[in-house]
């Protein structure tokens, strides 16, 4: 009798390890992401206040596009929640999404560029204009890749179609990355203008 509950127990318990090993790899997976962030943020916190400031950028991947941003056009990142729909409204703005208490806009900018919708998955992220700005307003982007050193990286000659004058580089990976201004973002007039 007692070798058979104990068979009934060790035949049960497998059922129950993968939700406990599924709990204790998104536990994991928490646990590294809180890590992950606090020291992007420490970094980047260091980046703004020292003479790392012009040379490390962020990363981002928005669509296909890597892009550099300079830490002190950035304000807060945060996960992508619920975005509250406006209607009549172009299909690069996305809405408006409550962050710590604020409500700002949500922009879809691979899309405002003339590229695909962005898929929101859980690598998303919404970069949010520097408070500096004065400009409730953030940027959908497919992932953030941490810092960038500029300085280990190749400046690109310039593309003569290109009109917007953004600085290209190239690093060590072959990758090509673009700076990207969050203060010449505003002064596109499309952008201002959101509604139909």
């Amino acid at each position: 009798m007692t070798q058979s509950s104990s068979h009934l127990t060790a035949e049960t318990s497998p059922s129950s390890l993968p939700v406990n090993k599924v709990a204790l790899d998104a536990d994991s997976r928490r646990s590294r992401l809180r890590e992950f962030q606090s020291h992007l943020l420490e970094r980047m916190q260091a980046a703004r206040s020292g003479t790392e400031a012009q040379e490390s950028q962020l990363g981002l991947l928005i669509g296909q596009t890597r892009w550099l941003l300079n830490l002190q056009e950035a304000g807060e990142i945060v996960a992508v929640d619920q975005i509250s729909r406006v209607p009549l409204t172009h299909d690069w703005y996305l809405g408006l999404s409550n962050v710590r208490g604020t409500l700002i806009s949500v922009i879809d900018f691979a899309r405002f560029q003339g590229h695909g919708v962005t898929q929101i998955d859980k690598e998303c992220r919404i970069v949010a204009f520097a408070p500096s700005f004065s400009f409730n307003s953030g940027l959908l982007v497919s992932r953030v890749l941490g810092l960038r050193n500029v300085a280990q990286m190749t400046l690109q000659a310039p593309e003569p179609l290109d009109q917007a004058g953004a600085k290209r580089y190239l690093d060590s990976d072959s990758q090509l990355w673009t700076e990207l201004s969050m203060a010449q973002i505003l002064h596109d007039p499309r952008f201002l203008q959101v509604g139909l």
